[in-house]
């Protein structure tokens, strides 16, 4: 913790205390490695803002009395640098994070941030693959003409095939173990989302298969406890390999720039849902805290089947 407090530019007992929020939100509230470090890169851009607004780094009493000309102008510096309404919330979000964590330490109550209220970003809506463009991207045949490797080429089908077909998040994949790879009689697989949040994934043949394939041509004995999905070298394999691997896929196949693996999550879900699939349940398959987050696909299928009627329709 003080290793993280000596990189913050702040006064001693605000670096400490700021330390010790990123240290709960990553042991107790259990959030993502990755909410973690961005909740720390908004707090420090904020508090660097703040040091060189007043000319000095500040202390915990000097935080919790900002006055909302003070957040207003951090805000105003952030817009003129481009960052998008949807940035701008989440670092809203974490300095309210660690505001309440200041308050339950006893270290004061920061009430400019409660009277800041910021517009609503509009949140887009994902970008489905069609439901035979998706199949197709794990076909290890489109890519045969690569000079890769036979396995390099199954390995990262069945990952693929194992985000379309499962829903799972890149990240999700890619932690699998050995043990754990849906093959022979397995037919689901247990998966540690984010907030820690456990669920089990129904696998289909196909993926099965795919994930069999990559097995048998994998050059490497893998460990029970190891990556199902490893490197050139064995080690684990990296979030950016997959997706290079489909950017390479949408040359092939003529996809859109928003055709990258996580497309492949919101293809799997909204696929489901045009075949009559429950909220319910794909709220569950794809581990979302909250069906609010699950019901921005009901808005996709509907802006498709408008699209088709007014293509299809004549008096469209």
């Amino acid at each position: 913790m003080s290793e993280i407090a000596s990189l913050l530019p702040a006064a001693p007992d605000l670096a400490t205390a700021v330390a010790g929020w990123l240290c709960r939100l990553a042991r107790e509230r259990q959030l993502s490695a990755h909410t973690v470090e961005a909740y720390g890169r908004d707090v420090r851009q904020c508090l660097a803002f703040l040091a060189d607004r007043f000319g000095q780094q500040l202390s915990v009493a000097e935080f919790v009395a900002l006055k909302p000309a003070d957040m207003r102008a951090f805000l105003a510096r952030r817009r003129a640098e481009d960052i998008d309404s949807r940035s701008l919330q989440r670092a809203m979000s974490a300095l309210r994070s660690l505001a309440k964590h200041l308050e339950r330490e006893g270290l004061g109550r920061a009430s400019v941030f409660g009277a800041l209220r910021l517009a609503r970003a509009k949140r887009g809506l994902p970008k489905p693959l069609s439901v035979a463009d998706a199949k197709r991207v794990a076909d290890v045949d489109l890519r045969a003409g690569e000079e890769r490797e036979p396995w390099v080429l199954a390995r990262d089908a069945a990952a693929l095939a194992l985000l379309y077909g499962a829903g799972l998040r890149i990240g999700e994949a890619l932690s699998l173990k050995r043990w754990q790879a849906p093959v022979g009689g397995v037919d689901q697989v247990t998966i540690v989302g984010k907030g820690r949040k456990v669920r089990s994934a129904p696998v289909i043949e196909a993926v099965r298969k795919a994930v069999e394939d990559y097995l048998k041509l994998c050059p490497f004995t893998l460990d029970a406890d190891g990556p199902l999905f490893v490197g050139a070298k064995g080690g684990r394999l990296s979030p950016r390999i997959l997706q290079f691997a489909m950017q390479r896929l949408r040359g092939a196949l003529g996809l859109a720039d928003s055709a990258t693996p996580h497309a492949l999550r919101h293809s799997f879900a909204t696929h489901l849902l045009a075949r009559g699939g429950d909220l319910r349940t794909i709220q569950e398959l794809l581990g979302h805290a909250s069906l609010a987050t699950t019901q921005v696909y009901t808005a996709v299928d509907s802006s498709r089947l408008l699209a088709a009627y007014k293509a299809a329709h004549p008096r469209a």
